[in-house]
């Protein structure tokens, strides 16, 4: 009698089956290829609807799509389609990047760019480090701004250069040929306009006016020209309504490129907002500070939202404007104290704010994060940084500036 096993038949060993082991080996590289006993003569493996193929590649980060295309001629038709491209934007929401322009202790200008995520969560940020994709980099080449994965720099107040390093592609804008004037400046700005689907680049060019020789009474005017990407020239549009714009750049919302800009470069700030679509201005009205002294100002754009950061003498209030173009819809999400020990400058820039109610700000050329739930302040470990030192936060994207997809 042939001895008997336990109840489970757990002693048994069966001799291996070459099928799953084919299986199993295959499942650990990441494919799963049936075996072949199972397939017959005029059999396919089995494939997904391609509009399913489709929602799943929507949903993968850039680098990985780069990387698809060479997959078959379908998929890179598909990821190069503009209605695919358009369609990962709005999906891949969540990906976003701190760029950084700086110097580093070599006095080398150096472009990094860290998950954002990082920034907020771990002890030292995961940095990239980025080709600028011109040969030679100016130190006065200032980025502008982000719009749609779209990073763009102003070049020496002539040129503007449109570049998205996820892709690797970028566009140098023509010259904008103003006449040489002394002591004139040009700020750009950068946006989308949504029913034209247009992506368009504005240059207010501020000069000096004659003002027989006075200097106690200088009277500036400005020209302003637009740039829509896929024509070739700037045109010029209706001069700025208002003062001249004193931020480095315009700031994007809604379909809008905003200004904070003076009459007298003192105490008298507005808002200019020109709306990209129709090329028109309107001025619009600041928050209630509730008696609050305010000392100055800075405009920028968290949550989708027009921000204002009020400064006073300790302390910064972040306010924002919920509803575009509603005075009634400003809030104050919170009240920034200045950091202790390192003086009583304003905060330069709001940068982003997590969905915990962390905002990573930009204070003295460094980055801090505050959390406004605890009242406690950090400081992400960005190495390298020399001084000097430019953020902006770009979404990770498949949109080409050089206007053919």
């Amino acid at each position: 009698m042939a001895p008997m096993g336990d109840a489970d038949g757990q002693n048994d060993v069966a001799p291996p089956d070459p099928h799953t082991k084919r299986q199993r080996l295959n499942s650990s590289t990441k494919t799963l290829t049936p075996p072949s006993s199972s397939i017959t003569p005029g059999d396919s493996l089995p494939t997904l609807p391609f509009e399913l193929v489709a929602e799943i590649l929507s949903r993968l980060p850039v680098k990985i799509l780069m990387q698809l295309r060479c997959v078959c001629k379908s998929w890179k038709s598909l990821i190069c389609d503009p209605k695919f491209v358009k369609k990962h934007l709005r999906v891949s929401t969540t990906r976003h990047h701190l760029f950084l322009t700086f110097l580093n202790s070599s006095r080398e200008f150096v472009l990094t760019t860290y998950p954002l995520s990082s920034v907020f969560t771990e002890i030292t940020a995961t940095a990239t480090q980025l080709d600028y994709p011109l040969n030679n980099r100016n130190r006065f080449d200032l980025i502008v701004g982000s719009c749609h994965g779209i990073l763009c720099f102003a070049l020496d107040q002539r040129f503007a250069l449109l570049w998205n390093p996820s892709i690797s592609k970028f566009a140098k804008l023509p010259s904008l040929n103003n006449p040489s004037r002394e002591g004139s400046y040009t700020i750009y700005a950068f946006g989308y306009a949504h029913f034209s689907d247009s992506y368009k680049v504005v240059a207010v060019s501020c000069y000096e006016s004659d003002t027989n020789g006075s200097t106690s009474n200088r009277v500036y005017k400005t020209e302003v020209k637009v740039h829509t990407l896929g024509t070739n020239s700037w045109r010029r549009i209706q001069d700025f309504p208002s003062g001249v714009p004193f931020d480095e750049s315009g700031k994007f919302v809604n379909g809008t490129v905003n200004w904070l800009a003076s009459t007298d470069w003192i105490s008298s700030w507005v808002i200019v907002s020109l709306d990209l679509e129709k090329e028109s201005y309107q001025e619009l009205l600041q928050p209630d500070y509730g008696g609050v002294a305010v000392v100055t100002l800075t405009l920028g754009v968290l949550r989708d939202c027009l921000c204002i950061l009020s400064h006073s003498d300790t302390f910064s209030d972040v306010w924002l404007m919920k509803e575009y173009g509603n005075k009634n819809s400003w809030t104050k999400l919170f009240r920034v104290p200045f950091m202790e020990g390192v003086g009583c400058s304003p905060y330069t820039k709001a940068l982003h704010i997590s969905e915990d109610d962390q905002v990573l700000l930009e204070f003295d050329s460094k980055l801090v994060v505050y959390n406004s739930r605890d009242g406690t302040f950090k400081t992400p470990q960005i190495q390298n940084i020399n001084d000097w030192m430019v953020p902006e936060i770009y979404q990770e994207s498949l949109i080409s500036p050089c206007f053919q997809q």
